[in-house]
């Protein structure tokens, strides 16, 4: 196993995605602010694939997602409505949900996922 660490647009708080080991550990990933779920969940994933493609990955290759909405009861079903339209059949990752009091009112889905490399 390698111990090369590679952050891929790092700042001075945070990397939006670490590889190590064979693994791509990325960032909370959100859409912009307002919006519908549905909007925020497809541009949240549409910033998923480009990183991924960035870490030489893709959404076959997903470990683990953590997914936060601010609502579950309003929110759960657009949210999966659009998640399962973008997960790749037979590639689905271990996934838990979860309901928070995201970064501003106006984020309504934050997606975290791994990814083998």
């Amino acid at each position: 196993m390698s111990d090369t660490i590679t952050r891929i647009d790092s700042g001075p708080r945070m990397s939006q995605a670490v590889v190590h080991g064979g693994v791509a550990y990325l960032a909370g990933q959100v859409g912009a602010e307002g919006g519908t779920v549905t909007e925020q969940t497809q541009a949240v994933l549409e910033k998923v694939d480009a990183l991924l493609a960035k870490v030489g990955s893709d959404k076959t290759k997903l470990l683990t997602a953590q997914i936060w909405v601010a609502n579950i009861a309003t929110d759960f079903a657009d949210m999966n409505a659009v998640w399962d339209a973008w997960v790749a059949p037979r590639h689905a990752p271990a996934r838990w949900t979860g309901e928070a009091k995201l970064a501003t009112t106006g984020y309504k889905v934050e997606i975290i996922v791994t990814a083998a490399v």
